[in-house]
C-alpha cells in the first residue's frame, strides 16, 4: 500500500534531492505545535511507517489527538529506529533467534526467514571485579578472567553478527552499553534509504533510557519484546501520559548531578510517573550539560516513568562535536530537526508544549545527598545521613530498619587484616565503588572525585586498606581524561584503580570480601555498609554481607571511603586525622563546580574520543582472534553449561490451541509489596548451596568454575534454577527472606526450583501471588521466562512494573490484578487455597474474570492484557510463538 502520507515528502536540501524527509509542519495541522516533543517523535515513526496494516491512518490520528487520547488508554504502534542489546540480553536473543530458526524450518524448512531488519547494536560489557583492591594488574586480571570464562558466549556472540542482519557487535573491554551509546552509537538522526529521520530505540536494559538525555526517545523493554521488534514487529504502546518537569535556578557550587539526580528520583516517586513519559524544560535545563541529563534520564526506572526526555538544543550539538561526532552529520542533524520543530530552546517559553501535568524543581535549593539503606528513591541529605542511619538501625525490619536491638547498637568487633588490628561496627563501610551504571558518564562527577582524590591524598589522608575500593569507567574515555588531567594516580593512591568497564558492583560483581572482614560482620550479626555510585540499591544485590547500601556521587564514594563509616556528620566530624594529628574535613577538600569545570573544559576533549572509538571495534585482541562457525544454523553443543537450545518452542504447531482456563492451581510463592526482578531473575554469583550450583557440580564443574547467572543466561536449565534464588526474598509461606517455599501437597520446605518441579512433575499449574509494584527494578527477560520454565501460568498482584508485566505477556503468563481496593489481606487469602482462573472463549483487553477457591470463595480480577495485540501474543503462547508462526506462513 502507498504510504498516504507520501505528499509531504520533501528533500531536506534542494541540491540533494535524493535525501528526503517526512515534513511534518506539513501536515498544517495545529495541534502539532502544542505535541510534547517525546510525542513528535511517535508521530514522525508512525507517518513514515503508515502502510495501512501494521501502522494505520487511524493510528498516526491517535497520536495527533495526544491532548484528548492521553486519558483514553489508547493503543498505538511504534516502530524504533534501532534496538540496543546488552551482552546479558543479547546472549538470550541470539540463542532464542538461532532456536525459532530451528522451529521454522520444522514449520516450514526455510531458518532464512528469521533475519533481524532493523538496526541491532549489541555491546558487550560484562565484567567480574574478582581481584582484590588496590593492585594495579586488577584491570588485566579481571579481563584475562573474563576471556577465560566466556570465550564460549563470546564465541556464539561473534557467530550471531555473522548470521543475522544488521546486527553490529561492540566488543568487551570497550564500555557499559549505555555510555557507549551515548558517547558512540546514537545517531541523533538517522540517514537510512534516502530518509532523515529520528533516532529512536527501545534496549534490554531499564536504563536505555540514559539517551534520552541527548535527545534520543528510548527506554527499556524486555529482551522479549526487543527481539520482536528486531524481527520487524512495532512495538504496542498505549500512548503515555507526559509528565512536564519544569527546571529553574542554578546549583549551588558544591551541588553534584548526583544531588540533583535523587532529588529529582524522590520528587518524581512522588508525584507517581509509572507508565508516564516525562518531558524536562524550562530555563534550568540549560544549566545541565548532557552529562548531567543523561544522569537524570538514567535513573528513570528508580522513579518508574517510562521515558525522561530532555529535547535536542544547542547543548546537544555541542555535546555531538565534543565526543568527535562528524560536522556533516551534525550540520543535517541541526537543520533536519529545525525543519520538523524538534529543535529545543529552553529559554523560549513560546516553544514550551501542553503537558498532561507540570511539576517544577529550584535547582538552587537542592542539597548534597544520597540514597538508601535499600531503595534508590530514598533520599537522604548527607547532613542527615548519620542520625538516619542510626533510625534505620532501630526501626522495624522494611525498607528503611534492619530491627537492630538498642544494646547492640554501638557493638565494636574487632578483627586483623595485614598484620594490623581493626575493628567493624555497625555502618562501617566495606565496599566503596565508582561504578560504570550512572555516573561515569559525566565528566564533571569523575572529575570531582580525582581532584577529591588528589587534596585528600596531599592531605595525608588514606583509605582503611581492607575496605573494597573499585573504579569502572564507562568509557575508554573516562580513564583517558582523569589519566591526562593527572588525577588517575592519586585515585590509585586511595585504592580507585580501575578494574573494569562493565557491569560491576552494581549487579554484585564485586568479588569476595576479605576473609577476616566476613568473620567479623558474621560475628557481630553487622549492618555492614556499602557505598556506590551506581542506580541499584536492593537488598541482597549488591553484596551479601552489606546490608546497608547507599547510592552516592563519585567524590561521596570516596569520601566514605576515608571515612570507613556512614556514620558521620561531616559538617561537625572530621573526615579522619592525618598523620601530622591535623583533623581534615570534607569542606577542606571539597572541589567546587568551578574548579571541576575548569578541568574539563581543558581536558575532555574532541580528540579523545575520536581516538578511543575509531578503534573500538578492533581494538580487542582476544576478540579478534576468536574463531566463530559460518553456519547459519547453529549446532547446538549437548555438553555446553553456557548455551543451550532453550525449550520454548518445544511441541508448537502451525495450528493455535484455544487458551483454557487454570484450574486447581497451587500457590508457588505468596510474596508481598515491591518484589523487583532482582527478586525475581537470577542475578549475581551463583551460590554453592543453590539448585543451580548443583546441576552444575553434577555436569563436573567446580565452584571456582560457576561463574555468574548474568554469564549463563544462555542455559536455560541453569536460569531456571536461579529463579527466585534471591537470599532476600520474603515469601510468607516460611514468613522469612530465603530462596525457600513450602511444598503444599506434603508441608516440606524446600527450595523453590525444587518444588516447582515436584508440582510439574505431579502436573499440577501453577500460581504467584504478591502485593503492589511487581517486578519493579531492571528489565530483565529472565524474570518472565524463568517462570515460565517453573510452571507459572499466572501472577495476580496489586499492581505491575511495566516493562515485567510486558515480559510476562509476552512469555504467556497472565498478568492479574486485584480490583481497587482488593488483596490477598482484604480477601482473607492465605495462598494456602487451590485457584481457578476462569478463562472465558472471548477475551477482550483488561477484561475482569472470576477465580474460584477449593474453599467455595469466588472473586473477581482484572486481566492486565492492555492491548488487542498483546491478547493475540497470549493466544499463541507468547510473542515469539506468533512470530514463528507469522514467519513460517510466509
Amino acid at each position: 500500500m502507498t504510504n498516504p502520507y507520501a505528499h509531504i515528502i520533501e528533500p531536506l536540501d534542494p541540491q540533494k534531492p535524493d535525501h528526503k524527509f517526512f515534513n511534518l509542519k506539513k501536515l498544517k495541522d495545529p495541534r502539532y505545535d502544542q505535541l510534547p516533543f517525546s510525542i513528535r517523535v511517535l508521530l514522525e515513526s508512525a507517518v513514515r511507517n503508515c502502510d495501512g496494516f501494521l501502522v494505520k491512518k487511524e493510528d498516526v490520528e491517535k497520536v495527533l489527538n495526544w491532548k484528548v487520547t492521553q486519558s483514553q488508554t489508547v493503543e498505538v504502534p511504534f516502530r524504533p529506529a534501532r534496538v540496543i542489546l546488552q551482552d546479558f540480553t543479547g546472549v538470550p536473543a541470539v540463542v532464542d533467534f538461532a532456536a525459532m530458526r530451528d522451529a521454522v524450518k520444522k514449520l516450514q524448512g526455510d531458518p532464512e526467514k528469521i533475519n533481524p531488519v532493523c538496526p541491532a547494536d549489541l555491546v558487550i560489557d560484562h565484567s567480574i571485579q574478582v581481584d582484590f583492591n588496590r593492585k594495579s594488574d586488577s584491570l588485566q586480571k579481571n579481563q584475562d578472567l573474563e576471556f577465560e570464562r566466556n570465550r564460549e558466549r563470546f564465541e556464539f556472540l561473534k557467530w550471531g553478527s555473522k548470521a543475522f542482519r544488521n546486527m553490529r557487535i561492540i566488543p568487551p573491554g570497550s564500555g557499559i552499553v549505555h555510555q557507549v551509546n551515548l558517547e558512540y552509537l546514537a545517531r541523533v538522526v538517522f540517514e537510512r534509504d534516502g530518509y532523515y529521520y529520528p533516532d529512536s530505540l527501545v534496549g534490554t536494559d531499564s536504563h536505555t533510557t540514559m539517551i534520552d538525555g541527548l535527545g534520543v526517545l528510548g527506554w527499556g523493554v524486555g529482551g522479549i519484546e526487543a527481539e520482536a521488534v528486531m524481527l520487524g514487529q512495532p512495538i504496542s504502546m498505549v500512548l503515555p501520559e507526559v509528565i512536564g518537569y519544569k527546571l529553574q535556578g542554578t546549583p549551588t557550587k558544591f551541588i553534584t548531578s548526583t544531588d540533583i539526580v535523587l532529588t529529582v528520583t524522590k520528587h518524581l516517586r512522588q508525584v507517581g510517573v509509572v507508565g508516564k513519559f516525562v518531558e524536562f524544560f524550562g530555563p534550568g535545563v540549560a544549566q545541565l550539560s548532557i552529562a548531567d541529563r543523561a544522569t537524570i534520564a538514567n535513573m528513570c526506572p528508580e522513579y518508574g516513568a517510562t521515558a525522561a526526555f530532555f529535547p535536542v538544543d544547542q547543548i546537544s550539538i555541542h555535546y555531538l562535536n565534543q565526543t568527535g561526532r562528524d560536522t556533516e552529520k551534525l550540520n543535517y542533524i541541526e537543520k533536519y530537526l529545525r525543519a520538523v520543530g524538534m529543535f529545543r530552546d529552553y529559554s523560549n517559553t513560546t516553544e514550551d508544549p501542553q503537558f498532561t501535568q507540570v511539576v517544577e524543581l529550584d535547582l538552587s535549593a537542592v542539597v548534597p545527598c544520597c540514597s538508601g539503606p535499600k531503595r534508590p528513591h530514598d533520599k537522604v541529605a548527607v547532613s542527615e545521613m548519620k542520625q538516619d542511619f542510626k533510625t534505620c538501625l532501630g526501626a522495624k525490619q522494611g525498607f528503611k530498619g534492619f530491627q537492630v536491638a538498642p544494646e547492640r547498637h554501638d557493638v565494636q568487633v574487632p578483627f586483623q587484616f595485614n598484620g594490623a588490628e581493626y575493628s567493624l561496627s555497625h555502618g562501617s563501610v566495606v565496599i566503596a565503588a565508582i561504578t560504570s551504571c550512572t555516573n561515569t558518564s559525566n565528566p564533571s562527577v569523575m572529575l570531582g572525585a580525582g581532584l577529591l582524590a588528589q587534596k585528600a591524598v596531599k592531605a595525608g589522608l588514606s583509605v582503611k586498606p581492607y575496605i573494597k575500593t573499585s573504579l569502572s569507567p564507562g568509557s575508554g574515555v573516562v580513564t583517558y581524561y582523569l589519566k591526562e588531567s593527572g588525577v588517575m594516580d592519586f585515585l590509585s593512591q586511595l585504592g580507585f584503580e580501575v578494574v573494569g568497564y562493565g557491569c560491576m558492583t552494581c549487579i554484585g560483581n564485586s568479588g569476595p570480601l576479605p576473609e577476616p572482614v566476613v568473620e567479623a560482620i558474621t560475628k557481630g550479626d553487622l549492618v555492614a555498609a556499602g557505598v556506590l555510585s551506581g542506580n541499584r540499591n536492593f537488598e541482597g544485590r549488591v553484596h551479601p554481607n552489606t546490608r546497608a547500601n547507599y547510592l552516592a556521587s563519585p567524590p561521596l564514594v570516596i569520601a566514605y571511603a576515608i571515612a570507613g563509616t556512614v556514620r558521620i556528620d561531616f559538617e561537625k566530624e572530621p573526615l579522619a586525622v592525618n598523620s601530622q594529628g591535623k583533623e581534615v574535613f570534607l569542606r577542606d577538600i571539597w572541589p567546587t563546580r568551578e574548579e571541576i569545570q575548569a578541568v574539563e573544559r581543558q581536558f575532555v576533549i574532541p580528540a579523545m574520543f575520536k581516538e578511543v572509538y575509531e578503534k573500538v571495534e578492533k581494538v580487542n585482541e582476544r576478540w579478534n582472534l576468536l574463531k566463530a562457525p559460518s553456519d547459519k544454523l547453529y549446532t547446538w553443543d549437548p555438553n555446553s553449561t553456557y548455551i543451550k537450545s532453550p525449550p520454548f518452542f518445544d511441541g508448537l504447531t502451525q495450528e493455535l490451541q484455544t487458551p483454557a482456563s487454570i484450574t486447581d492451581a497451587y500457590v508457588l510463592l505468596n510474596l508481598g509489596d515491591s518484589v523487583t526482578t532482582d527478586h525475581i531473575s537470577p542475578a549475581g554469583n551463583i551460590a554453592r548451596n543453590s539448585p543451580a550450583a548443583r546441576y552444575l557440580t553434577n555436569r563436573g564443574l567446580t565452584a571456582r568454575e560457576f561463574n555468574s547467572y548474568g554469564s549463563r543466561r544462555g542455559n536455560d536449565a541453569v536460569m531456571a534454577r536461579g529463579t527466585f534464588a534471591n537470599i532476600r526474598l520474603f515469601n510468607k509461606f516460611i514468613n522469612k527472606q530465603a530462596p525457600s517455599t513450602i511444598y503444599l501437597p506434603t508441608g516440606e520446605t524446600m527450595d523453590v526450583f525444587d518444588a516447582a518441579e515436584k508440582y510439574q512433575q505431579a502436573g499440577h499449574p501453577l500460581l504467584i501471588l504478591a502485593g503492589k509494584e511487581y517486578g519493579s527494578g531492571s528489565s530483565r527477560d529472565w524474570a518472565a521466562k524463568g517462570p515460565f520454565l517453573l510452571g507459572i501460568k499466572a501472577v495476580l498482584a496489586e499492581s505491575y512494573e511495566r516493562i515485567h508485566r510486558s515480559n510476562l505477556v509476552g512469555m504467556g503468563i497472565i498478568p492479574l490484578e486485584y480490583l481497587p481496593g482488593d488483596s490477598a489481606e482484604s480477601l482473607g487469602l492465605s495462598g494456602r487455597e487451590r485457584y481457578t482462573v476462569v478463562i472465558p472463549p472471548q477475551i477482550t483487553p483488561r477484561m475482569t474474570v472470576d477465580i474460584k477457591l477449593d474453599t467455595g470463595k469466588v472473586f473477581q480480577v482484572k486481566m492486565r492484557f492492555d492491548t488487542d495485540v498483546e491478547l493475540t501474543y497470549f493466544h499463541h503462547g507468547g510473542i515469539l510463538n506468533y512470530m514463528i508462526r507469522k514467519m513460517s506462513q510466509n
